[in-house]
């Protein structure tokens, strides 16, 4: 069953299917008014960035508005720091670790060379301060202090870096170590940083708050944040800087402006200055020629269908997640959505399980496809009530088929 609706300015979808035509007689018909064109935003291309790899995408619908060499191997200096703190994170939001949690900072993690949080051998240092050490100040010394407290050592915590990296679909990516520091065989994209950083920011926005601090005091040192742009852009709230030798200037951002968010990532520029310019660039683009809908809610009621054999006849549909699209501006007009319903529903069936796709249409380009499910659970009916319904399956199909 395939249903079809327009979308309107609102974005709010009201699905219905029409079961039959109604004819109106000519005399009854509205005398035709002339159509006015709706003037159309013209999109121009992307801006060409002083780089070597850049995206830009959109954080709730993951649509990618601008790229260029995104999956690239490239060294990712401290934008790597982007995994450590989302695996700190993660721990925190399981309940394995707490922020008032007490780290031992070993002689190896005191040594580790680059930008620094200042801590001492021996100290104890609070997970807090050593989370907000590896966003803020992008201190190596802290990523080293947490990869041993999380996993026993810098080798397996980078392991288990690359496995949530295979989780995430980060699959130009490999890490060796939990800084950044030049290492043979490390490497990450664009891409896959956009996407990591997408999930820090939809993942555990309770913690999203410290990538936005622009300095960070401890042991009486006060350090800034290296992203200028938290200075010169007040919609700029994270993520993060990297630098080397090898890998250039990078930098890692996110804006929010209304009720669109947007991440960017800008690799291998020339200097502090140009990241933060080129990346600006990008922003504006993103923002002054697309905007993000919701579109559905997790759980708005879609459509019923027919489900046979079932304690119940019609079965609650819709969809798992919240659905956003990113689109042109002034084309919401041009929306259609498109509910493909698996045509012969049978009982039993489980909340969650796919019944069907939905499909976003703009113009004739499809831009977004979801899954449908079951927002129900339907168990079979008795005996009478299978039997009924096959009957009335069969001659359902039947009138089907003489009609097509």
């Amino acid at each position: 069953m395939n249903v079809f609706t327009s979308i309107g300015r609102s974005a709010r979808l009201c699905l219905f299917a029409a079961m039959a035509t109604v004819a109106v007689p000519a005399s009854a018909q509205p005398t035709p008014q002339p159509v006015i064109p709706q003037p159309q935003t013209i999109i121009p291309s992307a801006p060409q960035l002083a780089a070597s790899s850049w995206i830009l995408m959109d954080a709730n619908s993951g649509r990618i508005l601008a790229e260029h060499n995104s999956d690239e191997r490239l060294p990712p200096a401290s934008l790597t720091k982007l995994m450590t703190a989302y695996l700190v994170e993660r721990e925190l939001n399981r309940g394995t670790i707490k922020l008032t949690d007490m780290v031992n900072i070993s002689e190896n993690a005191w040594r580790t060379g680059g930008s620094k949080m200042f801590i001492e051998v021996g100290d104890q240092v609070s997970v807090d301060d050593l989370l907000h050490g590896i966003i803020i100040v992008s201190g190596n010394d802290a990523s080293v202090a947490m990869a041993e407290h999380l996993a026993g050592g810098e080798v397996p915590f980078a392991d288990l870096m690359n496995q949530h990296a295979t989780r995430l679909g980060m699959n130009n990516t490999n890490f060796q170590n939990a800084t950044g520091l030049p290492a043979d065989n490390h490497y990450s994209t664009a891409h896959d940083l956009a996407r990591l950083s997408r999930h820090i920011i939809n993942d555990y926005p309770d913690h999203y708050e410290i990538y936005s601090h622009r300095t960070f005091s401890y042991g009486g040192i006060d350090q800034p944040n290296r992203n200028r742009l938290l200075w010169r852009d007040p919609s700029v709230d994270g993520l993060k800087t990297g630098w080397t030798t090898e890998a250039g200037f990078c930098l890692v951002s996110s804006a929010k402006r209304d009720d669109m968010r947007l991440i960017s990532v800008v690799m291998g520029t020339n200097s502090d200055e140009a990241r933060a310019q080129e990346t600006q660039k990008l922003l504006s683009y993103g923002f002054r020629f697309f905007e993000t809908m919701k579109l559905y809610e997790r759980g708005a009621v879609l459509a019923t269908p027919r489900v046979w054999g079932g304690d119940i006849n019609e079965l609650r549909v819709g969809v798992d997640e919240e659905v956003f699209m990113t689109l042109p501006r002034n084309r919401n007009e041009e929306l259609r959505a498109r509910l493909n319903l698996n045509p012969d529903l049978q009982a039993p069936i489980a909340i969650g399980d796919e019944v069907g796709t939905l499909e976003v249409h703009l113009g004739d380009e499809v831009v977004g496809e979801r899954r449908l499910v079951a927002l129900e659970n339907i168990e079979e009916g008795g005996l009478f009530k299978r039997l009924f319904d096959q009957v009335q399956r069969f001659f359902s199909n039947l009138i089907s088929n003489f009609t097509d």
